[in-house]
């Protein structure tokens, strides 16, 4: 399936659910039945402060559903929900990773409950669902990220050719793809641009700091263990907000669009309560927090910070999920022959 059909067999999509979804979702008899289960398990690679705060403008809804996370890397909540369903256990009720191979798998297996969060039909194509199994919550593009104590906005890498550089050898930051989900997305984005494992391989001879989150590359860019390095622009744009010395830069060749989904599990033990936590997170007040954190999201009624680029004028680069799937295996091996960890 080409990738324009692929983006039009979603529009469709959600263009036919999205009613279905809403009218579900208002209905009384829906609510009713989330209170009598009291609470929703929601498993979420969101920063654990963000996921944290998302949960806290649940509750405080008083809605009589709790919501209870349980936040972790989107590699580590893909083996857990995979283990738990192997062992027969039913404990998260909506999952969230960024990582959007990992809904592929979850389908194939009858993993994901059908369901579109009101509002869905309104959602930009980068957003859409894919046959009412998952929604895209967040998305953000894949950069390059510099410590300005270290490194003159003048020296600064403005191409990801400029990274496999000798001149950052030691001073080089990169997450790795077997624990980020950001990271894994952005590899397979890069790779048919940069013409391969070649650019990984000469990469590696930078000898970088290799770290598990794509979190953590900011945290050393703003420490200076790093001077220069990939990650999520979301991440970077954090430490920037803190005062932190973290510069972005946007590579001319393109930016890999890590989109983050959400879904509702089929097993989920509080159904009703994780359908009305699902609208929850897709309408302005949680899109909102989300959006004041520095994340792209699909509704379109939220304001953004005045110092975030539109994605409009970004060059963006897409994944496409099945390639994610058929490929993850092959990435992490890479990584770890090429990388050493």
């Amino acid at each position: 399936m080409t990738q324009r059909r692929f983006w039009a067999v979603l529009v469709g999509l959600g263009l036919a659910l999205g009613l279905w979804a809403r009218a579900e979702a208002t209905d009384p008899a829906v609510m009713e039945a989330a209170k009598k289960e009291g609470k929703v398990v929601w498993y979420s690679s969101l920063g654990l402060s963000l996921a944290q705060k998302v949960c806290d403008a649940f509750n405080k809804k008083t809605l009589g559903i709790t919501c209870e996370l349980a936040r972790d890397g989107s590699q580590r909540i893909f083996q857990k929900v995979m283990q738990e369903a192997s062992a027969g256990l039913a404990i998260a009720d909506v999952v969230h990773t960024s990582d959007i191979s990992h809904y592929l798998d979850f389908q194939q297996k009858g993993m994901l409950m059908r369901y579109l969060p009101a509002g869905a039909n309104t959602f930009p194509s980068d957003f859409r669902d894919r046959d009412g199994l998952y929604t895209i919550l967040r998305g953000t593009p894949y950069v390059i990220g510099y410590n300005t104590q270290k490194v003159a906005p003048a020296d600064a890498p403005k191409r990801w050719r400029d990274l496999a550089d000798p001149r950052w050898k030691g001073k080089l930051v990169h997450a790795h793809p077997g624990y980020s989900g950001v990271v894994m997305t952005g590899m397979l984005g890069l790779l048919p641009v940069l013409g391969g494992w070649d650019y990984y391989a000469a990469l590696a001879k930078n000898n970088p700091l290799v770290v598990q989150s794509a979190e953590d590359p900011p945290m050393k860019l703003s420490g200076g263990e790093a001077w220069v390095g990939a990650t999520g622009e979301y991440n970077l744009y954090r430490e920037v907000k803190k005062g932190n010395p973290v510069a972005i830069v946007f590579p001319e060749e393109g930016l890999p669009f890590v989109t983050s989904a959400n879904a509702i599990l089929s097993k989920a033990p509080h159904p009703n309560a994780a359908k009305v936590f699902t609208d929850f997170l897709f309408d302005k007040d949680a899109q909102q927090i989300l959006a004041d954190d520095g994340l792209y999201v699909p509704n379109g009624a939220v304001a953004y910070p005045k110092d975030k680029r539109p994605l409009k004028e970004l060059k963006l680069l897409r994944v496409d999920p099945e390639e994610m799937q058929k490929r993850d295996d092959e990435v992490k091996k890479k990584f770890r022959e090429l990388f050493g960890v």
